[in-house]
């Protein structure tokens, strides 16, 4: 009886009907292992997803708001970048960071493939396979950072040492300037 009550709680309250909210993997993930995140949502109905229209929706400091950049290296292997949506990723740090000679963004129509999202909506977490990641050293002066929460209209906020440890994580300069 006590359980059923508890649920009508949760469902209304003040006659309002509240949707549950809609975890996605990454934040299902997170759960699994125990990290602290907390879950935003934005309205994409405008079309604007990069990275500084996200920033501004969530009304979030833009270098808080980190970006997920896949590419290819010189060898064939996937490698994961992770810099503020701000910045532009500089390959030539990027290469050095994971021993390549050359690394180039994928083509948007490979992000499915390679990494189970969207161009969006990509995540350094939850990804098909686990690729090397490399975070722009920024992220180290951050108490919490921002990055895809893995679809269209989610962010998560988290702290960097627990992004770091959980995608298996390095740091390097590798934005331009």
């Amino acid at each position: 009886e006590k359980r059923s009550l508890n649920a009508g709680n949760r469902k209304k309250r003040r006659g309002i009907q509240l949707a549950k909210e809609a975890k996605t993997n990454v934040m299902r993930i997170l759960d699994a292992e125990g990290i602290r995140y907390r879950s935003f949502a934005y309205e994409n109905k405008d079309g604007k997803i990069d990275g500084l229209a996200v920033a501004q929706k969530l009304g979030q400091d833009v270098k808080k708001v980190y970006k997920t950049l896949v590419t290819r290296g010189s060898s064939g292997g996937y490698f994961v970048f992770v810099v503020p949506v701000a910045e532009e990723l500089n390959l030539k740090a990027a290469a050095k960071s994971v021993g390549e000679k050359s690394v180039a963004m994928i083509h948007v129509a490979e992000i499915n493939r390679v990494t189970g999202y969207i161009r969006g909506g990509c995540s350094p977490v939850g990804m098909k396979k686990p690729y090397r990641t490399v975070i722009d050293r920024s992220c180290e002066g951050l108490d919490t950072m921002l990055v895809s929460g893995g679809r269209i209209g989610a962010q998560v906020e988290l702290a960097p040492s627990d992004l770091i440890r959980l995608t298996g994580a390095g740091t390097a300069p590798i934005i331009q300037g």
